[in-house]
């Protein structure tokens, strides 16, 4: 009755049916077949919510950042049932043409503890549906029997020498959120042309197959292994080969806590402590369990700061611990809090650890490489809307720094490349406190991450220096890099566009703006259109990437500021980085220029009144 019902109400309008490029014969159908999503549908029809109904049903989800990310629940822009079946036959078709030994080499699936009562959506559930398109087509999956860290994905794609991978999550996104992220066979997150070829094949099978529905097929097929112990073994080994002072760790009094923010982190992170010789890090006990509705926290991110690590800082003080490691639901991020002798709590930006992660990966390499190796060979990336703090210490001493467009799939892939052709990758990071430490995962890893930064605190407690006492060493020697990010919510596309093409036509046509108030430009990177003002032929070098907004204005005072729409959400994000010598030691001054200057560039570039854009709520 409801697809019915449905049918006359969309042919009403065939403008409004002609935008999607499926059959809602069929189409429909399927998308009422669970229970949960059906009645949604039949609750918006009954009480007459059209324009929500066409929001739904009127365009489907498309590649983001390396996957789907979106809300659970019905419609084909959500993610559910359908949309993941439909997903990954298109990958199937995708991954037939691309691999001749496919259904050889297999296909790793992976999910984190997400679910959601209303459209009887879980990532579990999500998984299954996953692994069964491919097991109904005869390929081999390595289907994990439990919640993992995402990193756990990548890391197990290239272990097995699978095709490809996917781990069910949305990560650090709202508790109504999931995601589908996939991975190709180099253990890094698909780039382009892979999205947009997988996008046609979705296209070209919206019809589930027969199987395609059948979850139960993780439970009874003879093709599906499970990898978990061997890659948990695996990666704990590895992990291994960036530990440098395991007898400093086994020794230390000094205290660590952790919280998983109700997701995966706890039993992996435990395990990653005890490989590097330390006692366990004392959980958070309200928020080590899974928890899909994040009942502690408004919003479990653990990049939002102080706000939402209130449980694990007052369990530190309370446990005299020092040093306080937040892993996000899937564990592939990692925040990191330090108790300070005014007894106030110091929260690291991404941008502060990428600067002690730099300093400590290029030390211990340093100490321990071999008489003949050439620090010419060793390289560390970053993110270009990131810290330029390793390029600084790169340029001191002697290794090599790259940037690459923001988002870790672009790190993963270019890391690759540079492995195969025998170069040393010692670290790299995104602000948005994502880091990689050492090669085993070619994405950014919070389980690593969360236990170098506590083998640090151990050597430096051993030289009476705390992790913030040896970042101002760290800007001291280097230069200060004082940096600061936020963003805008803008829920109207058409706003955010005219933004961006006011900014490419600012005086006159085709002319970027000269000056920011009082601030005067020197160059202009505009990686939406490919132009680069510093470059003699006006070409950026970096690749152009149409899909999104992205303009960088380097500065005369030192300062690099960029404005750029986010990936997965509604936002204008805005990264703006004080950029000083050595010799410019004198902090608050630089502080004061980089506010005055991102004052500048709300005003006169993101106009929040005139845009009707939503600050960034404290």
């Amino acid at each position: 009755m409801a697809a019915r019902a449905l049918e006359s109400f969309i042919n009403k309008d065939d403008t409004e049916k002609n935008t999607v490029e499926m059959s809602y014969d069929e189409d429909l159908n399927l998308l009422l077949q669970n229970q949960k999503t059906k009645e949604q549908i039949e609750s918006l029809l009954q009480n007459g919510k059209h324009k929500e109904l066409r929001d739904r049903l009127c365009c489907r989800l498309t590649f983001g950042t390396a996957g789907l990310r979106s809300a659970m629940g019905a419609g084909f822009c959500y993610i559910n049932d359908l949309t993941v079946i439909q997903s990954t036959q298109g990958i199937y078709k995708y991954l037939e043409r691309c691999f001749s030994d496919f259904k050889q080499r297999g296909f790793v699936v992976g999910y984190d503890t997400r679910g959601q009562v209303t459209s009887n959506c879980s990532s579990k559930k999500l998984a299954k549906l996953t692994a069964a398109v491919l097991l109904a087509k005869d390929v081999p999956v390595y289907f994990f029997s439990t919640y993992v860290p995402t990193p756990f994905v990548p890391y197990a794609v290239q272990q097995l020498k699978a095709v490809a991978g996917v781990m069910i999550t949305a990560s650090h996104n709202r508790k109504e959120d999931n995601g589908y992220k996939v991975y190709w066979e180099n253990g890094a997150q698909i780039t382009s042309p892979h999205d947009k070829e997988i996008i046609k094949c979705i296209e070209e099978c919206v019809e589930p197959w027969n199987g395609s529905w059948n979850e139960n097929l993780v439970d009874t097929s003879p093709i599906r292994q499970d990898p978990l112990k061997k890659i948990c073994d695996c990666y704990m080994e590895d992990l291994k080969k960036i530990c440098y002072h395991r007898e400093l760790n086994v020794q230390t009094n000094l205290k660590f806590v952790h919280t998983s923010f109700h997701g995966v982190g706890h039993d992996y992170v435990q395990l990653a402590f005890k490989a590097f010789g330390f006692q366990p890090p004392i959980p958070v006990p309200e928020q080590k369990d899974p928890d899909p509705d994040f009942s502690t926290v408004k919003c479990p991110n653990p990049e939002e700061g102080e706000s939402v690590l209130e449980l694990s800082l007052r369990l530190a003080e309370k446990e005299n611990a020092k040093v306080v490691v937040a892993t996000d639901p899937d564990a592939d991020r990692l925040a990191v809090a330090e108790h300070q002798e005014n007894g106030c709590w110091k929260v690291f930006t991404g941008n502060e650890l990428a600067a002690l992660f730099g300093w400590w990966m290029f030390s211990c390499w340093k100490e321990n490489c071999s008489e003949d190796a050439d620090v010419k060979n060793v390289y560390m990336l970053a993110t270009t809307v990131s810290s330029k703090i390793l390029r600084a210490i790169a340029l001191k001493e002697g290794f090599h720094f790259e940037e690459t467009l923001p988002g870790f799939k672009w790190i993963g892939s270019r890391v690759k490349d540079l492995l195969d052709n025998g170069k040393v990758v010692l670290f790299a990071f995104e602000e948005s406190i994502g880091f990689m430490c050492g090669t085993s995962v070619l994405d950014k890893d919070g389980v690593s991450a969360a236990v170098v930064i506590a083998e640090m605190a151990t050597y430096l407690e051993g030289k009476n220096l705390t992790l913030a006492q040896k970042l101002i060493e760290i800007y001291e020697m280097y230069g200060y890099h004082i940096s600061k990010t936020s963003y805008f919510l803008c829920y109207d596309p058409p706003t955010i566009k005219r933004i961006f093409e006011k900014l490419r036509n600012f005086d006159a046509p085709q002319s970027y703006p000269k000056c920011c108030g009082i601030y005067n430009i020197l160059h202009v990177r505009d990686i939406t259109t490919g132009y680069d003002s510093s470059q003699p032929n006006k070409k950026s070098v970096l690749p152009v990437s149409k899909s999104s907004q992205m303009i960088t204005f380097t500065f005369q005072n030192g300062c690099v500021a960029t404005l750029r729409t986010s990936g997965t959400e509604p936002k204008i994000k805005y990264y703006a980085e004080m950029c000083a010598l050595p010799e410019q030691s004198d902090r608050s001054m630089l502080e004061e220029e980089l506010q005055k200057l991102i004052e500048a560039l709300i005003e006169n570039f993101l106009e929040p009144d005139k845009n009707g854009l939503i600050w960034r709520s404290a």
